[in-house]
């Protein structure tokens, strides 16, 4: 892993070949994770099981909507069964794991998962949490991961190409972090999905200035696969 600095002074992390393939490892903490999620977001309807495991062995919990929440929650659980390689001058968490928001109509059954459209974000999911473990890097506030190089959309239907990890927007501050024991302490980030323009625009401006376009755009953690594209150029200019 080599480390090249943005137009905005942001690192850019540059991966080299990943990792060999070998048997899912680490220390569990899913009985836990399964228990933090059900105190803080809802009841787990279903959880999607690896049956394969290269690094680390992440599966999918989804939150129905309920009482708490319109929407439909994607949690990942096994990535922070390793910890990741964060430098130590970093100050970020060494155990991760991820979440998306989707709408409450968002098809999940095993026939509609067939389907790329419905299936992408558990996809986008499972990669990026797999990812640090099989290049030896991590993963943290308002880092940027296209989907490919150069990137491509994660799905027909959308233009969305890349993803950046954020704290939740739309949960309540008590689901954020799990202390599992004194020398583990998991936090959960969202993947929000972006376009290849808005991957542009944080490179170089900055994390805070696209933060800023989407707070002027009213967008939230929610995955919306049309929503509008907050750094197309209109009449020339951003």
């Amino acid at each position: 892993m080599s480390e090249l600095v943005s137009p905005s002074g942001n690192p850019i992390l540059r991966h080299g070949e990943a990792a060999q393939w070998e048997a899912a490892g680490g220390d569990s903490s899913e009985p836990r994770i399964s228990e933090h999620i059900q105190a803080h977001l809802g009841p787990v309807d279903v959880v999607f099981h690896e049956l394969v495991s290269d690094a680390v062995h992440i599966d999918v919990h989804v939150v129905r909507p309920g009482p708490a929440s319109s929407f439909v929650r994607l949690v990942t659980s096994g990535m922070s069964d390793r910890p990741m390689n964060v430098p130590a001058d970093a100050g970020a968490p060494r155990h991760l794991e991820l979440m998306v928001t989707l709408p409450a109509g968002w098809r999940l059954t095993q026939e509609d998962l067939k389907d790329e459209r419905w299936y992408w974000p558990i996809r986008m999911l499972k990669f990026l949490a797999r990812l640090p473990h099989k290049y030896d890097t991590w993963l943290g506030f308002g880092h940027t991961v296209p989907n490919g190089d150069p990137p491509e959309p994660y799905a027909p239907g959308t233009g969305l190409a890349g993803a950046i990890i954020l704290p939740p927007i739309t949960l309540p501050e008590d689901f954020q972090i799990l202390r599992v024991d004194p020398a583990k302490e998991i936090h959960f980030m969202s993947v929000i999905p972006l376009y290849p323009q808005e991957m542009d625009l944080k490179l170089r401006s900055g994390t805070q200035k696209l933060l800023e376009k989407f707070d002027k755009a009213g967008f939230s953690d929610l995955i919306d696969p049309a929503r509008t594209n907050v750094a197309r150029k209109r009449f020339g200019f951003f």
